[in-house]
């Protein structure tokens, strides 16, 4: 294979899960969209060892490294061992270390997965998400008066992504499909209106997107749930409902799910003075 052919491929390494080196990397790497790349992430390394074998490979693809390495020592290997062999390496932590090192005068810990211990936070994301799932469409109506945010909207605008999305930030949510032939749970009308998040989207996206939901479970697209009537009157009905509650009302037309969540959690924090 031609180099030029050959994607350009990126190593997240470290001492611990990786995750922030490879969230790091997908956030830079989602600014060339046209560019071909490829993560590897190479978590938990323990030793000089294991770093000079990912230099080596990384070498031969002749790739970029960027690692959150905690431990001095190893950091000061991979940062040796890339300028021996000609490969771009970029210390993703260690500069922030040793400048909160210098600014507070306070030693760090030097032990890695400190920002993954099983402390409160953790439990809680992790009781966030089960309550997710199990009031997801509005399986369990009782989780309506439970859930700290409720998102309401037609079917494909993102509500079950968002939800979940959410409960990583420690949100209890729930989702109601909003559908002309069903009347809402009564549960609705007793959440306070603040907590209500309506969602809505254009109606030839929402075409689009359920065109491909179709064409993705084998099925035409000529089918009702995508026929624009369908799609217009289901949009009048939402629109209806959430002026009814007079809730908050996101357009979420082409808008990244992490963009929307960050519009209802400065929302949640700003009208319910609260934040999770």
């Amino acid at each position: 294979m031609d180099g030029s052919d050959r994607p350009c491929v990126i190593y997240a390494v470290s001492d611990s899960a990786g995750e922030t080196g490879e969230a790091v990397v997908r956030a830079a790497v989602a600014q060339f969209q046209t560019a071909r790349t490829e993560i590897r992430r190479r978590p938990f390394v323990k030793d000089r060892r294991q770093l000079a074998a990912i230099v080596t490979e990384a070498r031969e693809e002749r790739a970029i490294i960027l690692y959150t390495l905690v431990l001095p020592h190893l950091r000061e290997a991979m940062a040796r061992y890339a300028e021996r062999d000609g490969v771009k390496a970029i210390d993703a932590l260690g500069p922030l270390m040793d400048a909160l090192e210098e600014r507070t005068g306070v030693r760090p810990e030097y032990k890695p997965g400190l920002n993954h211990q099983l402390d409160d936070d953790y439990f809680r994301r992790v009781e966030a998400v089960e309550f997710a799932v199990k009031h997801d469409d509005a399986k369990d109506p009782s989780g309506i008066l439970k859930a700290d945010i409720v998102l309401i909207g037609v079917s494909r605008t993102s509500k079950t992504p968002l939800s979940m999305y959410l409960a990583h930030r420690k949100f209890k949510v729930a989702n109601v499909p909003l559908v002309p032939e069903l009347k809402p749970p009564d549960e609705l009308m007793r959440v306070p209106r603040w907590r209500i998040i309506g969602l809505t989207i254009g109606m030839q996206d929402l075409n689009q997107i359920r065109k491909e939901r179709l064409k993705a479970l084998g099925l035409p697209d000529t089918a009702p749930y995508a026929a624009p009537e369908r799609i217009e009157r289901e949009l009048a009905y939402a629109r209806d409902v959430m002026e009814r509650l007079g809730c908050l009302v996101i357009d979420v037309s082409r808008r990244a799910v992490e963009e929307t969540a960050s519009l209802i959690m400065e929302h949640i924090r700003k009208a319910g003075g609260q934040w999770i």
